[in-house]
């Protein structure tokens, strides 16, 4: 998906090497070392703490809601299929409205289908209207997938929080906010 501007840089890894090298320097003190006063030894550099598993649960549902907002508020192109539908998968009794980020995407998905040569229509929506007004008018359970078959494609499943209540999918008691 197009950033819009939104860039956010990636947290760059620190190594312990450089953690060290960053480290204050102690200077030694003008008192001279007796057996009533040891000198004191560096004090060495706190270890990062290890990410609990909750915190990693926090930062991923973090993620996905920023990509859920950037999602609703950009353009994304949906094709048709020859009938003049839009093109969509069905996986699972889920129906996917397939949407692609840019022609270079939709294009990619086109030549792994081997379906390069055809004509591909296709009209430009915005993420919020597929997910507030298209995925309600589908036949059962839907979401959308975004460009599909990609390493950077993402889905937006059939639930509370992403598509409206009314056609969102009972998780049957699972947390999903």
């Amino acid at each position: 998906m197009k950033d819009n501007g939104d860039y956010i840089p990636t947290p760059h890894q620190v190594s312990r090497l450089a953690e060290l090298a960053d480290a204050p320097v102690q200077r030694a003190t003008s008192t001279p070392a007796t057996p009533t006063n040891p000198p004191t030894p560096p004090a060495a550099p706190a270890a990062p703490a290890a990410p609990k598993p909750a915190d990693d649960v926090a930062v991923a549902r973090r993620e996905f809601a920023r990509l859920l907002g950037e999602f609703r508020r950009t353009a994304v192109l949906v094709p048709f299929d020859e009938a003049g539908s839009l093109w969509t998968a069905d996986f699972n009794g889920v129906r996917w409205i397939c949407a692609f980020s840019d022609e270079d995407a939709l294009a990619r998905f086109a030549v792994a289908r081997g379906d390069a040569a055809r004509e591909w229509t296709y009209r430009t929506v915005l993420g919020a209207r597929l997910l507030d007004v298209m995925v309600p008018m589908l036949p059962g359970p839907g979401g959308v997938a975004l460009d599909a078959g990609s390493a950077d494609g993402a889905l937006f499943p059939p639930v509370a929080g992403i598509v409206p209540d009314e056609v969102a999918v009972d998780l049957g008691g699972a947390e999903t906010r």
